[in-house]
């Protein structure tokens, strides 16, 4: 139905387009829909909002600068003409890529107004994202994230902008209508122009924008803020001219608070701003927990965030499925632990609960798995099979081996590898000149992780004395 019309906004826009082999031509047209239906009611021109499309590939690529489209109807236009590349989903470099345009005049980005990146996904990368989209948050721009696959929440929830309960959206493609009007709105907030707004709240801190009226040359702001129940507490804060934001710190949990922006010149009167903002419960549930360092008896938790009103942690691990369950205790201090004397080749559900000092637990959850359990063949021995050729073979090493892998290295001729299967215990090894030492090698092949390998010397007698072979093992 008719949206009615969005003004008074400004902003960049920049849409992070999966358009990887990953996604089909299904998907990537009912994206399409969403982008166009998102931007339909936004006024757009060099004082109002922009957008532009970043494709996700193999290398990322720019559909279209952010100044190209200044119309509604042109640039729906511009997104239904928007062709799928393929190729690999290497959405780190789309974001390295994204940081670089989302602040380029030849880009057509401002260089004084809010930036907002839209990224839909399917909830796979080939590459690591973790540190780009924090390069992107670092300078300030908002990350909106909408996963229309299997993605994994821990890693989107930490990508996004915080909180993710406002950032973060898991939808099937078919229902992306569903998150269109509550996603276009939060867009709103951020880009909404001459609007005094916060963002990154959490239960002691968040970050006020606001748009720049001032400059170093022609004034400062003054920052008032104070608990709405009492105003007596009120704190003032002072920033030269050249600022658009500030982070307010040291708050009360669950508090809502009057804020105002009171901007100060002697060239021109700015009426003051006003917003009301309430901080999150301090009782907040780790919003990470990762598993590092896994091995066969053994793997690293650690979790995030650590908080000052946490007395501790327990931890809590038991294999899957069964009901044995462990505790580990940890200090509030401190946000990670190393779970031992583990059975290898098992998956364990890890549970990081926090301990406040109200009494309050709350908790997260994660799955880990140990390693298989390498192990080495035993009794490598040797058999003259004839004139330069050697029988090697072996004993089965333990756990479930996929395979072995017997290594040649002649001192006269090309060294080989051969690779059998994990019933077979003995190769042929030819071509093995007389009168020269060769190294042998068998290594068990597991799934997880390599097997040790087991290496023995052997020598071929020369042609001139008696038939045969002996071989020595190296210390």
């Amino acid at each position: 139905g008719p949206q009615p019309a969005i003004s008074n906004a400004e902003g960049d826009l920049l849409f992070l387009l999966d358009s990887s082999g990953s996604v089909s031509y299904y998907e990537f047209s009912k994206v399409k829909e969403f982008m166009w239906d998102l931007v339909r009611p936004f006024t757009f021109g060099p004082k109002d909002v922009q957008a532009s499309i970043i494709h996700i590939s193999t290398t990322p690529t720019m559909e279209f600068p952010f100044d190209r489209y200044l119309s509604s109807g042109s640039l729906q236009q511009a997104i239904r003409d928007t062709q799928q590349l393929m190729g690999d989903t290497n959405t780190g470099k789309a974001l390295s890529f994204a940081k670089e345009k989302l602040f380029s005049n030849e880009a057509g980005a401002r260089p004084d107004v809010p930036k907002v990146l839209v990224w839909v996904t399917d909830g796979f990368s080939t590459d690591d994202i973790s540190e780009p989209m924090q390069l992107l948050k670092d300078m300030g721009v908002t990350v909106f994230i909408v996963s229309t696959g299997r993605g994994n929440y821990l890693q989107l929830s930490a990508a996004a902008s915080q909180p993710p309960e406002k950032h973060l959206h898991f939808v099937d493609v078919d229902d992306l209508p569903i998150i269109t009007e509550e996603l276009r709105d939060a867009i709103q907030d951020v880009i909404h122009a001459n609007r005094l707004h916060a963002v990154d709240i959490t239960s002691s801190s968040f970050r006020l924008v606001w748009p720049k009226l001032l400059s170093q040359e022609t004034g400062y702001y003054t920052v008032e803020y104070g608990p709405t129940d009492d105003l007596a507490r009120k704190r003032t804060k002072q920033v030269s001219g050249a600022h658009t934001g500030l982070v307010l710190s040291n708050l009360a949990p669950e508090t809502t608070y009057e804020v105002a922006l009171i901007p100060e010149s002697n060239i021109h009167y700015f009426p003051p701003q006003t917003t009301r903002v309430t901080t999150l419960a301090e009782e907040v549930t780790p919003v990470q927990v990762l598993i590092s360092e896994s091995g066969p008896h053994s793997f690293h938790v650690s979790w995030a965030p650590t908080l000052e009103s946490v007395v501790g942690y327990q931890i809590l691990y038991g294999p899957l499925p069964g009901n044995a369950v462990k505790l580990l205790e940890v200090d509030g201090k401190h946000n990670s632990t190393t779970v031992e004397n583990l059975t290898p080749n098992t998956t364990y559900l890890v549970t990081v609960t926090a301990v406040y000092k109200s009494g309050k637990e709350k908790s997260l959850s994660a799955k880990a798995c140990t390693q298989e359990e390498g192990s080495k063949v035993r009794h490598l021995r040797f058999e003259d099979m004839g004139p330069n050729t050697l029988k090697a073979s072996w004993d089965s090493a333990d756990g479930k081996v996929l395979g072995y892998k017997v290594r040649c290295r002649r001192q006269i001729g090309p060294s080989s590898v051969l690779s059998v299967s994990p019933q077979i215990h003995s190769v042929l090894l030819t071509d093995l000149a007389s009168g020269t030492t060769n190294k042998v090698c068998v290594k068990p092949v597991y799934k997880n992780q390599p097997g040790k390998g087991l290496c023995r010397m052997v020598h071929m007698q020369p042609v001139t004395e008696a038939q045969g072979y002996k071989h020595r093992q190296r210390a």
